[in-house]
C-alpha cells in the first residue's frame, strides 16, 4: 500500500536541507541513560550493543542507524529516549568499526550486509523466547533492514519494523548525492569514511590498496574500497545486489516505510511501484520532510519531531507493552 503521509512541516523549516540539517543541532540535548553490551562475532570480530532500559519484561525494538552514524546521532538518541519513556527496551546495533573503536577484521559494514542484524536477532531470541521484537532502521540501517525482512520471508521473528529516508536503489542514491548541495552531505561523509580507512591502515594489513587522494565521491569510495573489501567485483555489483527495493515483495512482516519526496539523498526514481510492495508493507510519502528530518510545529526554533511521534504509534499497534 501506498499513501500520503499526516507529516506538516514547520512553515520556518521550509525545503529539504532546513529538514535535515535542524535536528542535527536541536536534538542534541536528548541523552538517554546507555548500557553497553558487546557481541563477540563467529569470525573473530564484534559489534557493540547500546541499551536502554533494563525491564525484563518489556519488548525490545532493535535500532538500525545510518551511514557512520552511533548512539551519539541525533536521531538515534532522539529514538532511544522516547523508547525509554514509553517502557520499551530498545537496544542499538553499531555496524562493524562504528561504537568509537575500530573492528578487528579488514571489512567493514555495508547497505546490503544483513548477516550481523541476523545474528543479533538470534541472540535476542535465545536470551529473551518470549519477549515481542520489533526493528526501526535509518536511512542505510533502514536499506539493510528491509533486505533482512525480505530475505527472512516467512522465517522472519520481528513483531513489525519501521524504516525511514532509505535509499532503495544504491546506485540512484549515490548518483543523487553528486548533485547540487547534497554534495556537501557526500563531502561530509565520504571524509569520515575515508578517516576510518586511514586509521585501520594504520593498525593493519589490508588486502586493497586504495590511495584516498583519488576519492570524492561515494561511487569511487565504493568501487575502491566497499566492494573489493566485501566480495563485490564493482560498485555496480555492490549496489545491484545490496538495494532494498527487490526485496519488498517478500516481505510478510508488517512494515511500515517513511520517506520525503525531496530527500536530498536520493531522488523520486527509487519509490517502488504499488506491485512491488507485499500486502505487509505501507509506503507513506510526504512531499516534505528531507533526509530523516520530518520536523513540525509553528513556533520559530520550537520544532517538534514527527518521526518521534509516528514511529512509536505503528510499534504499539503491534506491540503492545
Amino acid at each position: 500500500m501506498i499513501k500520503p503521509s499526516s507529516f506538516k512541516p514547520a512553515w520556518w523549516l521550509p525545503g529539504p536541507h532546513l529538514q535535515t540539517l535542524w535536528p542535527v543541532f536541536s536534538w542534541a540535548k536528548k541523552k538517554p541513560t546507555i548500557t553497553r553490551q558487546r557481541l563477540e562475532l563467529a569470525d573473530g570480530d564484534f559489534i557493540d550493543l547500546d541499551w536502554v532500559n533494563q525491564n525484563l519484561n518489556a519488548p525490545i525494538i532493535v535500532i538500525l542507524h545510518g551511514l557512520e552514524g552511533s548512539s551519539h546521532s541525533h536521531y538515534v538518541r532522539g529514538i532511544l529516549y522516547t523508547l525509554q519513556q514509553l517502557n520499551y527496551r530498545a537496544v542499538l546495533m553499531h555496524f562493524r568499526g562504528c561504537s568509537g573503536e575500530i573492528n578487528r577484521k579488514a571489512r567493514y559494514y555495508h547497505s546490503g550486509d544483513t548477516a550481523d542484524l541476523h545474528c543479533v536477532i538470534e541472540m535476542l531470541q535465545q536470551c529473551y523466547p518470549q519477549t515481542p521484537l520489533g526493528a526501526i532502521g535509518y536511512s542505510l540501517g533502514g536499506n539493510v533492514l528491509l533486505k533482512w525482512l525480505g530475505e527472512t520471508g516467512t522465517n522472519n521473528p520481528l513483531h513489525c519494523a519501521v524504516a525511514i529516508s532509505v535509499p532503495m536503489l544504491l546506485n540512484k542514491s549515490a548518483d543523487r548525492m553528486q548533485h547540487g548541495f547534497s554534495r556537501f552531505y557526500q563531502w561530509h561523509l565520504i571524509k569520515q569514511l575515508k578517516q576510518k580507512f586511514l586509521k585501520k591502515e594504520r593498525k593493519m594489513l589490508l588486502p586493497i590498496d586504495a590511495d584516498m587522494k583519488d576519492i570524492h565521491d561515494f561511487w569511487s569510495f565504493d568501487d575502491k574500497v566497499t566492494a573489493p573489501l566485501h566480495g563485490f567485483k564493482s560498485a555496480e555489483e555492490y549496489y545491484q545486489k545490496s538495494s532494498s527495493r527487490q526485496y519488498l515483495k517478500s516481505i510478510v512482516v508488517p512494515t511500515l516505510i517513511i520517506h520525503a519526496l525531496d530527500d536530498p539523498f536520493t531522488d523520486t526514481s527509487i519509490i517502488p511501484d504499488v506491485d512491488e510492495l507485499s500486502s505487509s508493507v505501507i509506503l507513506e510519502l510526504s512531499a516534505t520532510g528531507g533526509h530523516v528530518g520530518f520536523i513540525t510545529g509553528a513556533i520559530p526554533g520550537f520544532g517538534k519531531s514527527w518521526l518521534l511521534h509516528r514511529v512509536p504509534c505503528f510499534i504499539q499497534e503491534h506491540i503492545k507493552i
